[in-house]
């Protein structure tokens, strides 16, 4: 009923939501992808995709096939995969589900042993919504996600956490980055720069102020953490981050991470998850291990 061509074309619409960007990203003519689809749905006796008017959305018939099909891909490249070593060949093929911060930020850094010691991989990396990166791998849409405070689900195994503490960023000039000790009060002595409620490390920001009976009135709000540390960057801001979000302009001396008392009980969780019962292909295995050996303390826990 399905070739591996067919296969594809479903992959490809379903990720996408459209015939013509999946005959784009294929090179392949959307009538030939249509005739393809209609046939399968007129040999299944239901519709695969609801048309809805700018988009394709997988209908209940959809979704259990298209769960078959990613499997049989991942069964494909795997068997691919084992012939390539065959032959010698070091290769292999890994989709990871991340945040934008982290693929702005350090995420290249952690892949820079896996990309040296494997120059012929295929790393696809997604960046997806908090809300979206959970059921990515769920669905076998990513091998593995790097995120913070993922959605929990019983389907999900948590391979590698950190908790990370929360500080005030600044300028390596500004006031505060001489001082021992900083305190929330401090920092709501000068404009602040901080995330919006759509980003995981808001509620953490807020529960602080509130604990400490500081009323918190930002002068900026964004949801992009490079906004946040160019403000910061340039003295007329400071924020509200995590070290792993500001390590390199730490260690190049353009910016300060400073503890805050008020702030250690409210760390923001960094977490590596991958799918609890289907086990990993070899080279998402390997990611996984190099992700947890490169992020600083990235302390393995229980997969119970």
């Amino acid at each position: 009923m399905l070739h591996s061509r067919l296969l594809k074309y479903l992959d490809e619409v379903a990720r996408l939501g459209s015939i013509r960007k999946a005959s784009a990203r294929l090179n392949v003519a959307s009538s030939a992808i249509n005739r393809q689809i209609l046939a399968l749905e007129n040999e299944l006796g239901t519709p695969i995709f609801e048309r809805m008017p700018r988009r394709l959305r997988l209908t209940a018939t959809g979704e259990v096939l298209i769960a078959h099909v990613r499997e049989t891909l991942k069964g494909h490249a795997r068997v691919e995969s084992h012939i390539e070593a065959l032959k010698g060949l070091t290769r292999g093929e890994a989709t990871i589900a991340t945040m934008n911060g982290l693929a702005a930020g350090p995420l290249p850094r952690f892949l820079s042993g896996v990309l040296d010691a494997h120059p012929r991989v295929h790393i696809r990396l997604r960046v997806l919504p908090l809300d979206q990166i959970t059921n990515a791998v769920l669905t076998g849409e990513a091998d593995l996600a790097l995120t913070y405070n993922p959605v929990s689900s019983a389907g999900i195994r948590i391979v590698a956490s950190y908790d990370l503490p929360i500080g005030a960023v600044v300028s390596a000039k500004h006031p505060l980055a001489k001082r021992r000790q900083v305190r929330l009060a401090d920092c709501a002595e000068f404009a602040m720069a901080i995330s919006d409620h759509s980003m995981t490390i808001r509620p953490a920001v807020d529960l602080a102020f509130t604990h400490a009976n500081i009323p918190l009135h930002p002068t900026i709000e964004t949801n992009s953490i490079e906004f946040m540390k160019k403000i910061a960057r340039s003295g007329q801001a400071i924020t509200f981050l995590n070290p792993v979000d500001v390590a390199e302009e730490v260690g190049a001396g353009e910016l300060r991470h400073l503890e805050l008392q008020e702030m250690a009980g409210h760390p923001i969780a960094l977490k590596l998850m991958v799918r609890a019962r289907s086990a990993l292909d070899t080279f998402p295995s390997l990611v996984v291990e190099e992700l947890r050996k490169a992020m600083p303390r990235l302390d393995p826990v229980d997969a119970d």
